[in-house]
């Protein structure tokens, strides 16, 4: 059975028994401060879970994406070693909320596997919870006696709390579950070893692929659990696992949701891949098979990050995806020999296989395929210095293990990984210092955990209140009622009250607009500063350093009406940016991201080249234009989204989008949009672009400023250029004074580098003389009143008259240390010796680095103090 129609059985399947089948949402979560990524098919539903939301319908199924690298579901490590674990997977999901439990729950998951999918019976194993004196929760009898009803009593397993017992987190909804295991293994092998005993062991034919969750508890704060007021369904099979049991395979990759990946690789790069029932193969073809795997699994993982509006960067989510392609770049760096970027060919691929399901990869292919390939350009450049970095440590080490701290600052600084470093050092005879290594490794961890920890108390409920209505559209301030409040702690921001009113102004941040800002105004005047508002699980919850006195009073909630005013000019500005950057680069043009605050705005697009400065000053023009036509807010609440679609409004990539939609309307400007907007576009005054580059390959980015910021803007620019028209005394036209200056000051560094040239020729018989012959060696360390330019020159002026020559200049022009090293071409080879070496280590005494060729290199630094030292080092290299 092909992969594509185990997904339609599984959907069919539950839409024939009334469930609503919907799209995945984005692996990528926006608006979720708790999760970086969708880790778990619930995670959509979150809101329904803790009753802040009520779902399109009591029953729901659908695939969702999921990732999982970091956090509690942490998987990565295992990828590729094994031939179960991913970091992207999809998880087939179906979803009672408050309607059905676990009688339906159970016996419509046996009726889709054994009369639908036509799992053997005898290949099945199922699993409850035991119960847990802890919790005083007690054994599931009630699922037991449903599963005897289905399979014998000796395919049914006790589990206990790690196994059986599920929870979204450290506090929140969880319950019991019942897990189905599927036995693969060959019939020899099954009367050989009961598949009962290798449940839950880790056998890479006996897993697990469907997990009934029955949520029906909450964690609280101090660990203890309380009764929820609806029962809940939250069941998950894995798609993958699930292809692997019926197409008859011993492993995920062996199926077609990653041969066709696997075949293009090979045809790539040259590699074979062995399928797991191939016995008896090398340790090496071992090792190409596990980094075919990882490359096939990591692209899946990044391509739909990438597509979902996740670019690599150096921080949260962009990290995570960066450390998992440069994972998949070094395996096929060190063992499939690919030393050129190759992993963004099998985007192709991928579209194409599951573009159908998922269309996002196939409308992102172009973005996901230069996003990979400038990361891979990139790492591997990385590699590269890396490597010569590591040749330096292996030089100056003197015994046979290299020290686990200098193996850290490779791998913290430059990015080296660390198993590539253990393995260039096995293959020079020498040992990594392991112990040291993870010692460093697991400081930095407690550092990152200490700086981000956050402890979060359990919700005081003061009012029942199921809907918080938002009122911000309308009015900035608003009568409201304390529903319930939380103290949460953490290094970064120490005590925080987090507090929910029945009813708001306040914008919690969400969809690039910053969270409102504003006070909290008690009935006697006490006043409560709100100094942030953010949103989660559809709640907008108010940050607050304090508590009111009267927790139970009403309170005139207050949104800061400035700052309001400026995010609003700055979000309208950005829905007239996208219609000029549409009208005047073109209709392929998308948004890709964007940051709205008070002071400014961001914003994110693609393209595929830079946008030239005439075309910003007509992007600058289209936009004031639409201002200056005084455009009214013309604004759709609650409509259909197909409606909206229909009526040309652009809705957003990477989105969660619901049935009903918001629409945004400036003239022709359409968008679907939930954030704040003047009233009319004359209230944006003007518009003002600051700063125009790169974010990614085929993404650019635009910061600019409007209102009140582009007033003081033109201010602040007004004032310089009336002091640059003094310091050129009151020129009536200062452009073609600076351009003279220009063309004056260009003359001048014409014949100072002449002066200089002559300079270091005079020199050249001076320093002549005070060349020591050393082991055969003309050796001089010296420093030199030049320009590092002039040094260059001296060194070169004197090495052409000498064919054993090895100098060392010094300068220090204008306050900053520079080392320069020329040694002969011929002795470099006699002697060994090379500048780059050299200079890297000189450079420690002026506090700096550099490199260069093997006969000439350069380094700077910041302690001329350390020149002298230097200078009196450098004559140990030719002793």
């Amino acid at each position: 059975m092909k992969s594509q129609d185990v997904r339609k059985q599984f959907l069919d399947f539950f839409e024939s028994k009334g469930h609503t089948i919907v799209p995945s949402a984005p692996i990528v979560l926006k608006d979720d401060p708790t999760l970086m990524f969708n880790n778990s098919g619930m995670a959509q539903f979150k809101e329904f879970f803790l009753g802040n939301g009520t779902p399109k319908s009591p029953r729901i199924a659908d695939t969702q994406k999921c990732l999982r690298v970091s956090g509690k579901h942490n998987d990565l490590e295992e990828v590729g070693i094994d031939t179960y674990h991913h970091t992207m997977f999809e998880m087939l999901g179906n979803w009672s909320f408050g309607d059905y439990f676990k009688k339906e729950a159970i016996n419509w998951a046996w009726e889709l596997l054994t009369e639908v999918y036509k799992i053997p019976k005898e290949n099945l194993y199922v699993s409850v919870f035991e119960g847990s004196k802890e919790d005083n929760v007690p054994f599931d009898q009630e699922a037991w006696d449903i599963w005897k009803t289905l399979i014998d009593e000796d395919r049914i397993i006790l589990g206990n709390k790690k196994d059986n017992f599920w929870e979204m987190g450290d506090q929140g909804p969880c319950g019991p579950c019942s897990e189905i295991h599927v036995d693969l293994r060959s019939e020899e092998e099954k009367a050989l070893v009961s598949g009962k005993s290798l449940v839950n062991n880790d056998h890479p034919q006996v897993v697990e692929i469907w997990n009934n969750v029955f949520m029906e508890f909450n964690r609280k704060a101090d660990g203890s659990l309380e009764k929820l007021p609806a029962q809940h369904v939250d069941t998950g099979m894995g798609f993958e696992r699930l292809c692997m049991a019926l197409q008859g395979k011993t492993s995920n990759y062996d199926t077609d949701v990653f041969m066709p990946l696997i075949r293009e690789i090979e045809t790539i790069t040259g590699a074979k891949y062995t399928t797991n029932d191939v016995t008896g193969i090398s340790e090496e073809q071992n090792k190409m098979n596990i980094a075919i795997r990882v490359v096939a699994d990591h692209v899946r993982a990044v391509a739909f990050a990438i597509a979902d509006g996740q670019l690599p960067s150096n921080t949260g989510a962009g990290y995570v995806i960066r450390r998992i392609l440069r994972r998949a770049i070094r395996y096929g760096f060190t063992f499939l020999g690919t030393k050129e970027p190759f992993i963004f060919k099998l985007v192709e691929t991928l579209s194409e296989q599951m573009g159908d399901s998922f269309p996002e990869i196939r409308t992102q292919k172009a973005l996901c395929s230069n996003v990979i390939r400038e990361e891979e350009n990139s790492f591997l450049k990385t590699l590269d210095q890396g490597l010569v970095l590591l040749d330096a440590v292996i030089s100056n080490n003197n015994t046979d293990t290299v020290d686990g701290k200098k193996a850290f600052e490779l791998y913290d600084t430059y990015g080296f990984p660390i198993d590539l470093t253990a393995l260039i050092l096995s293959e020079r005879g020498l040992k990594l210092d392991e112990e040291g290594f993870q010692e460093q490794l697991q400081l930095q961890k407690e550092r990152s955990r200490a700086a981000s920890k956050v402890t979060a108390g359990d919700w005081n409920v003061i009012v029942e209140d199921d809907i918080q209505e938002f009122v911000g559209y309308d009015r900035l301030s608003q009568q409201v009622k304390i529903t319930k409040y939380r103290r949460v702690e953490s290094a970064k921001d120490g005590e925080i009250f987090q507090l929910v009113f029945n009813a708001t102004p306040f914008y919690g941040e969400s969809g690039g607009q910053t969270g409102d800002k504003g006070y909290l105004e008690a009935q006697n005047g006490d006043i409560v500063y709100i100094i942030d508002t953010k949103k989660e699980n559809n709640q907008t919850i108010h940050l607050a350093k304090s508590l009111p006195e009267n927790l139970t009073g009403t309170f005139n909630a207050v949104v800061d009406a400035n700052q309001r005013a400026k995010t609003s000019s700055n979000h309208s500005a950005t829905h007239l940016l996208h219609q000029a950057l549409r009208k005047i680069l073109g209709t392929h043009i998308e948004q890709k991201g964007s940051m709205v605050r008070n002071a400014s705005l961001r914003f994110d697009f693609s393209h595929f080249a830079k946008v030239s400065d005439e075309e910003l000053v007509e992007v600058e023009n289209f936009v004031n234009a639409r201002i200056r036509e005084s455009l009214p807010l013309i604004e759709k609440r609650a409509i259909p989204k197909e409606q909206a679609l229909e009526e040309g409004a652009i809705a957003l990539f990477g989105e969660k989008y619901g049935d009903l939609v918001r629409t945004i309307k400036f003239g022709d400007s359409v968008e679907l949009c939930g954030g704040t907007h003047v009233a009319n576009t004359s209230d944006i005054w003007h518009f003002k672009i600051i700063s125009e580059g790169a974010v990614a390959a085929g993404i650019r980015r635009i910061e600019a400023i409007t209102s009140e910021a582009a007033k003081e803007y033109f201010e602040s620019q007004a004032v310089s250029l009336a002091e640059i028209k003094e310091a050129l005394k009151n020129a009536q036209d200062p452009v073609k004074s600076i351009l003279a200056l220009q063309d004056e000051n260009a003359q001048l560094k014409k014949q100072l580098e002449a002066l200089l040239k002559d300079k270091a020729k005079n020199m050249k018989a001076d320093l002549a003389k005070e060349l020591q012959e050393i082991n055969g060696v003309q050796f001089l360390a010296k420093q030199v009143d030049l320009n590092p330019e002039g040094a260059k020159d001296l060194a070169y002026e004197l090495g052409g008259s000498y064919n054993n020559l090895f100098v060392v200049f010094a300068t220090a022009h204008e306050g900053k240390p520079m080392l320069t090293c020329y040694i002969s071409k011929e002795i470099v080879a006699e002697k060994n010796l090379n500048a780059g070496q050299v200079v890297r280590e000189l450079g420690k005494y002026i506090q700096g680095g550099g490199g260069g060729q093997p006969f000439f290199a350069t380094a700077g630094g910041k302690n001329v103090d350390g020149i002298g030292e230097a200078l009196t080092k450098a004559v140990d290299f030719v002793k």
